[in-house]
This record gives structure tokens, sequence and C-alpha cells, in this order.
């Protein structure tokens, strides 16, 4: 990260305003960024890019390094002559601007594509080279099969096609080879449309930072095609255990994710092969990449399959630093959240990565509390919170009486210290100081989520972990929200605490 000291927002682009159901790299993602650098900030902070599975959490995603359709600019496909405005303006593609509608996305966007697919030159020399290069064929095969038999987990698909087999692949591509090239081509047209997007950030100053989950699905490409060179299965493909994280003072049951966990020993022996491509990948994306549930590469809790909560897992070793011992200068944000200990410490050490502090956490009365700005030292990215988190201002309204005189003493205190008044005469003057709080502490990179710059309640919360609803992934902006009003306050703020583009050049 850059040493002198900046900000960001972390803005999904499934939360874009758009008129197609969900956020999208087109008109209103420029418009963020311009709305992003005229407000002094210099970093937009994404969540995963991957295509999203059951449950639509783009951190349990179908394939790991494949890139996610719903995001592409139909509108864009219209100016380049692949579909018509009336196609898409008749399609459903989700009626609330408030919510992502994903069954009418996986119906009306995968349908629109295909339509745009049918009309694209597949001649063109840069989709041939494309094809040539070969990086989404695994995918492309994975999702073609999934089609074929009706988007069932693959191991529902028929015998034969449930362990991946190479000579059955192979009839089944020479067979499928326009399907297959169809899921190339979206993967083809994000990425077009992706790195004009990240250009224009460029030219405006804004660098984009990505995000990578621990974790992919069970019922993902990675476990299907490799099966247990990567993951603890079975030689069926059947898991042995899942992941998770065990209880804590947020969850009596702890958090029963139900990933398939890595088989480390095995990878190490294949020397990270995997890992080293899939970062590889993602640094040529974004760049700086945040990775997800970092502590999980030194010691991981795993818990047997079969069980119905998080209680009776138990914790193991994962590659610690030798995974990153070659990665060192690369620009990585550690989430270091959750079950701290000290190989958590020592690995966060070894590596030199900045981690993160959380200032939802902060105003708990204990001087000590690692997530106040008075214990901060600079290697820290410094956040209001997270996708995962209560939304700052639900998190205020949903204190107790002696929980919030807490949380207003430890507030005001800590503004003081850094020469300001807290304003506390309600959650959302409170959201304010601590947006304030984080822009004027030690911090080099302070984050802020939009939801949070805004003072929005509990209706915008992206994620509530370990749930599976309709309104996860789901809340969005809409383009009244990005006023100038609020582009005034951040840039004074920014320039007053030297985090200004402007004043960092």
């Amino acid at each position: 990260m850059e040493k002198h000291r900046n900000y960001g927002i972390l803005m999904p682009i499934s939360a874009l305003p758009s008129k197609e159901g969900i956020g999208t790299l087109g008109a209103e993602a420029y418009r963020f960024v311009e709305f992003l650098a005229s407000s002094g900030g210099t970093i937009w902070q994404v969540l995963p890019l991957n295509p999203t599975n059951y449950g639509d959490s783009p951190y349990s995603s179908c394939a790991a390094s494949a890139l996610n359709y719903y995001f592409i600019d139909l509108h864009e496909l219209v100016r380049e002559g692949l579909l018509t405005e009336s196609e898409v303006s008749g399609s459903d593609l989700g009626a609330n601007p408030r919510r992502v509608d994903y069954g009418a996305q996986f119906t009306s966007k995968i349908s629109l594509l295909r339509t745009a697919f049918s009309r694209f030159n597949r001649s063109d020399e840069g989709f041939k080279q494309f094809l040539k290069k070969g990086d989404y064929s695994e995918f492309a095969v994975f999702m073609s099969l999934k089609c074929t038999f009706n988007h069932k987990p693959f191991t529902d698909w028929d015998a034969g096609y449930r362990i991946y087999d190479q000579n059955k692949v192979n009839e089944f591509v020479r067979v499928n080879a326009f399907e297959i090239e169809f899921w190339q081509f979206t993967q083809y047209i994000f990425l077009h449309q992706w790195n004009a997007l990240k250009a224009y950030a460029h030219s405006l100053g804004v660098k984009i930072m990505g995000d990578i989950p621990l974790y992919v699905a069970y019922d993902s490409l990675e476990v299907w095609k490799y099966g247990d060179e990567l993951f603890k299965l079975d030689k069926n493909r059947g898991l042995k255990c899942v992941a998770g994280v065990p209880p804590d003072a947020f969850t009596d049951d702890g958090q029963l994710w139900g990933n398939p966990v890595y088989d480390w020993e095995k990878m190490k022996k294949s020397g990270y092969g995997w890992w080293n491509r899939r970062i590889a990948n993602c640094m040529e994306l974004f760049d700086i990449l945040r990775i997800d549930h970092f502590r999980g590469f030194d010691r991981y809790y795993e818990i047997p399959v079969g069980e119905k909560t998080a209680r009776n897992g138990h914790w193991s070793d994962g590659p610690k630093e030798e995974l990153f011992k070659d990665k060192l200068h690369l620009r990585i944000v550690a989430e270091d959240l959750g079950v701290i200990d000290d190989g958590v410490r020592r690995l966060m050490k070894n590596v030199g990565y900045p981690g993160m502090k959380i200032l939802e956490f902060a105003f708990d009365g204990t001087a000590d509390n690692e997530h106040k700005p008075s214990n901060y030292t600079q290697n820290f990215v410094c956040y209001t919170g997270t996708h995962d988190n209560m939304p700052l201002r639900q998190y205020i309204e949903d204190l107790s009486a002696d929980s919030l005189k807490i949380y207003k003493d430890d507030l005001k205190k800590e503004c003081k210290l850094l020469g300001f008044e807290a304003k506390l005469s309600s959650p959302a003057a409170m959201c304010s100081s601590i947006v304030e709080l984080a822009f004027r502490s030690v911090a080099a990179t302070v984050i802020i989520p939009m939801w949070d710059v805004l003072a929005f309640g509990g209706e915008a919360r992206i994620n509530l972990p370990s749930t599976v609803s309709d309104k996860n992934w789901s809340f969005r902006f809409e383009k009244g929200d990005f006023t100038t009003l609020t582009q005034e306050y951040l840039k004074a703020l920014a320039q007053s605490t030297g985090r200004a583009a402007d004043c960092a050049r």
C-alpha cells in the first residue's frame, strides 16, 4: 500500500444503480469513479467478481477465477449492435431499484447474452486469440455441463460426468462447441468492459482494490475437476469436513460455512501451483488485492461433515507464510479479523501486509481494544465496517441503553484525542463522527463503505453471515444517493486530513 495518506470507498458492483436490475460495468460504474475522484478518493474497493452460486454469495462461487456475467452491461452490447434497446427494456431484469432479483438475472440476463452471442462475429481476431489462450475453457465446460443437467449440482449429474473424466469431457466438447464458446464469450465481454472501466479509473487517479475469497463452493469447477488434488474429499468427491469458524461472542454455535477445506499437504507437494495461479490472475484484474479470512492461512477451522453447528470442529495448520514468500512485494491487504492468536500475529509480521481495523467494534469501554484509533499504527487499513457487518447506523441503533452510553463515552474520548468534538445527538450524527475519526486516524489508508458514508441503516446491510436470504447481496443504491453535497463533504474531509488525491501529489 502507499505510504502517503489516502482513502477509498467500498462499493460492490452489484449495488451500483442501473436500469438492468443489478449494478454493471456500464455508465453508472463510470459515474461512480468520477464521484470518487471528485471526492478526493483514490481507491475503489469491490467485492469478489466471481459468478455467484446458490445463495448469491460472491464468497462461495462456482468457479474461483471466472467472472460474473451478471455485471456485463447490456446497453454497451446495444451500442455494439449485439442487442436492441427494446430487447433489453422488454426483459424482466428485476423491478425493485433497491434490490437485485437474482432469479430475474438468471432467467433474463443469460437469455439476452445468448442472443448477443448469436449475433457476435465469432471470427473476430481478438476473440479467436482469447479462445486460443484458453484461460476460461474449464469454466465454460463446467457451465455447459451444468446447463445440460438442468443446473443441478455436479453430484447429481449423470454417471460418467459426476467425476471428471478427460475422455468424456473431450467428447462433450466436440459435440457442444457452440455452447462452450458462449460461456467463453461471457468472460471475453466481461474482460473487455472491465479493462475499459479500469483504464478510465486510472486516468482519474483511482485504483481498484479487489477481493479474493479463501474458499470455493462445494458445487464448483475446482471440486469437480480437481477433487482430492486440492481438497479433503473421499474418492467419490464427497466431503470429509467443511469450513467454518468456532463459537464466539457473536455466535453461540459458531459459523458453519459448508465450504470444502483445502488439503494443504498435497498443495505443498505441487508447489501451491493452483493458489499461485489464482493470486496472479487477481493481480492482473486489480491494483490492490484484499484476501478474505487471512487467518485461515495460519490455521483453519474444520468441522466434520454432518455436524449441524460449528461447535465440534478443530483447528488445523495452514501453509503459513510459505505460500506468500514470493509474493511479499504484492499490494495485498490481509483481512485479519476473527479469532486472532499468536500464530496469526506471527504470520502478519512475517508477510508484512497491512491488516484491518474496524471502528464499529472500537468503542466498548476497554482501553486496549485494538480497533481504537488511539491504538493504531500505520500498517493497517481502517474501516468503519465491512460487507459482513451491520451498517454503522444500524449497529448504533441496536445497542442497549447501557452499551450505547459506553459507546458514546468512548467515541467522545477518541474524537477528543484527535482534536475534534464528537457529534452524539443521533445515530446519523455519530456515524459522521466515526467517519471523521477514521479520516483523522494515523492509518495510512481508510476505506469507508458507501452505506456508512450515507449513514444508511439496516435496509442497506449487504450480508448476514451464515444465512441464505434474498436480503443478502441484494441491496442497491439509487442514482440520487450520490449527491454533490456528499461529494463536497468527503472532499473537504479528505483535504483537511491530508487524504485527498491532490494532497498526495
